[in-house]
C-alpha cells in the first residue's frame, strides 16, 4: 500500500492535521507549528489525489480513512488526536467511528456528518480554464483564474497548487482529472448508525452554513461527547481567516 505524503513538527502527544478538498498540508504549516510549540508532534499530511500524496483512481472516505490508518501504522502511532477540515472533517469522522481506538480526541473543522450536494462546480469549471500548454507561470495562471473567480483568497488558496512538473511546463499537485469527476464522494456522509464515544469538538465559523444549528443534533447522534464551538469573523476557512481564535479554541480542547 502507498503511503501518504506528510511534514512532521515538533515533539509530544501526535496530532494528525488533514486538509480539505483541493488543499494540502501547506496549507496548516503556521498553526501545525504553533501547535508542535505546544507540546505536539504534529503531522501535517496530505490526502490522496493532493498535495505531494499519490494518485489513485479510487476515491472515497472509507479509502481515506485506511490511508490514514495505514500511515499510522508506518509510523507505529497508536492513537493520535485527529484535526480535520471539511473534507478532512468528514475522513477524520469515518477513522473516529471506525477505528475509535486510533483516536484520543477527535476535532471537526466546519463540517457536519450529513450529504452535501455537489457545489465546488463553479471552482472546477475555473480550473479547467488553465490551459498549461500556453500558461507559463502563476501570474497568468491567476489572470485566467481571475475571469471566473472573483474571490482573491480562493483563488491564492487554488495557486498554490501549481508547481512544475517538468522543465518550462506547469501542471496542478491534486488529481484534478480524477477529483473533478468525484464531486458526489466528496459531499458522502459517515454510515447512519457510526458514533464515536470519546471527547470531540465541532468548530464552525460564524458566517459559514456548513455547520448550522439544526446540524447540532445530527453531531450529538454520532458523537455524543461532541462539543460545538464558533470562530467569530469566519467563514468556511475559519483557520485562515480567524486563525488566533481557532488556535486558541482548538488548544483547550487538546489540552483539557
Amino acid at each position: 500500500m502507498e503511503l501518504l505524503h506528510s511534514k512532521i513538527l515538533g515533539e509530544g502527544t501526535p496530532l494528525l492535521i488533514l486538509h480539505g478538498f483541493l488543499g494540502m498540508s501547506d496549507n496548516w504549516k503556521t498553526l501545525g507549528s504553533q501547535y508542535a510549540d505546544n507540546g505536539f508532534q504534529v503531522h501535517l499530511i496530505d490526502q490522496r489525489n493532493h498535495g505531494k500524496s499519490f494518485h489513485s483512481p479510487d476515491f472515497d472516505y472509507e479509502l481515506l480513512a485506511s490511508d490514514v490508518i495505514a500511515y499510522m501504522d508506518h509510523r507505529q502511532i497508536e492513537s493520535a488526536l485527529i484535526l480535520g477540515h471539511s473534507m478532512g472533517g468528514k475522513t477524520a469522522m469515518q477513522i473516529a467511528t471506525s477505528h475509535p481506538n486510533r483516536v484520543t480526541k477527535l476535532i471537526v473543522a466546519d463540517i457536519a456528518p450529513k450529504f452535501y450536494p455537489p457545489h465546488h462546480q463553479y471552482i472546477v469549471d475555473a480550473l479547467a480554464q488553465l490551459d498549461f500548454d500556453k500558461i507559463t507561470s502563476r501570474k497568468e495562471a491567476d489572470e485566467v483564474l481571475s475571469q471566473h473567480l472573483k474571490d482573491f483568497g480562493i483563488r491564492q488558496f487554488l495557486l498554490k497548487n501549481l508547481h512544475w512538473v517538468e522543465p518550462k511546463k506547469m501542471g496542478f499537485r491534486f488529481n484534478f482529472e480524477v477529483l473533478k469527476n468525484r464531486m458526489e464522494e466528496i459531499g458522502d456522509n459517515i454510515g447512519a448508525t457510526a458514533s464515536y464515544d470519546g471527547p470531540a469538538l465541532f468548530i464552525r465559523g460564524d458566517r459559514s452554513e456548513y455547520i448550522l444549528p439544526n446540524d447540532y443534533p445530527e453531531i450529538k447522534k454520532h458523537f455524543p461527547k461532541a462539543v460545538i464551538e464558533t470562530v467569530d469573523n469566519a467563514g468556511h476557512w475559519l483557520h485562515a481567516e480567524n486563525p488566533k481564535q481557532f488556535f486558541e479554541k482548538t488548544l483547550h480542547f487538546m489540552n483539557s
